[in-house]
């Protein structure tokens, strides 16, 4: 073939791979673009990423009758009194802290009392949130052992801030997490006996205010990392099974605020800055 052959052919190649590609750009003109993925490209929010609002079976418009849609004037003002009366007006403040280090050689519970650096650390957490002079409502601690000295020593920093115990968060295996860990192998049953447990302490203290309330609340919760972690999910409405994903130091805080509207603001995530390098552990 002559060399003007050969770019005669060339050229035809390309000739038709360029209409080629023009019809389908021009077929595919009209179609939106989909991306589910998190990059800044989207264009389609996938349904499992468009926030619930009812995700605490507390939204206004849950809590009242329906309107009829033949309603009257009267009617439709009689509807919003209602809905006005049960809208939450203030903000629930959830502090975690995680327990500070503890034995680990403890067979029972009795025997996974803090180590020195593990009181150290409840410390150094007791005066940051001294110094952050957050008017706290109450305290709530794990019933396990290493939580409730945590709390002991957090709440001498508290000028009389009101106590309680909660077993539903103690700590336990949630929900199986992905990825896999592989040094890490609960028994399905564990996952369904603790999962349903912490499920329960989730939905007990995780909810918009009450319509009552008039002014923010600040709730202190001592408990444990797995518990935080699987908390930190569901009140984001990430997939649960993310939670192995965070790691969190001991004696750490965790902040997250659940607004009237149902909304939630993770403020602070397993923050250790206040504890001095030397003593900042995880496991």
């Amino acid at each position: 073939m002559s060399y003007w052959s050969k770019i005669q052919s060339l050229t035809a190649v390309a000739v038709g791979c360029g209409t080629g590609i023009g019809v389908y750009l021009y077929l595919n003109r009209s179609r939106e673009a989909l991306v589910y993925t998190s990059w800044t490209t989207n264009t389609v929010v996938p349904p499992e990423a468009k926030w619930n609002f009812n995700w605490d079976h507390r939204e206004p418009s849950s809590l009242v009758k329906p309107l009829k849609s033949n309603a009257t004037p009267e009617e439709q003002n009689k509807f919003n009194e209602r809905l006005e009366a049960v809208k939450p007006k203030a903000v629930r403040h959830l502090i975690l802290i995680r327990h500070g280090q503890y034995n680990l050689d403890g067979i029972t519970d009795g025997d996974r009392f803090l180590t020195e650096v593990g009181r150290k650390q409840a410390a150094f957490t007791g005066e940051r949130l001294k110094l952050l002079q957050i008017p706290f409502d109450k305290m709530i601690r794990s019933t396990m052992t290493r939580a409730q000295e945590t709390g002991k020593i957090i709440s001498t920093h508290i000028a009389n801030i009101p106590i309680e115990n909660c077993s539903l968060i103690e700590e336990g295996a949630p929900i199986a997490p992905q990825p896999k860990i592989g040094h890490w192998h609960p028994e399905p049953h564990q996952f369904f006996q603790d999962g349903a447990r912490i499920e329960a302490g989730f939905r007990k203290y995780f909810h918009r205010a009450n319509a009552k309330q008039q002014n923010d609340s600040y709730t202190l919760m001592v408990c444990h990392a797995n518990v935080i972690r699987y908390f930190v999910c569901r009140a984001l409405q990430i997939p649960a099974e993310a939670w192995l994903r965070i790691s969190l130091n001991h004696a750490s805080i965790t902040w997250i605020s659940i607004q009237p509207s149902g909304r939630v603001t993770l403020r602070l995530l397993g923050d250790s800055g206040h504890i001095p390098p030397e003593h900042v552990t995880s496991r």
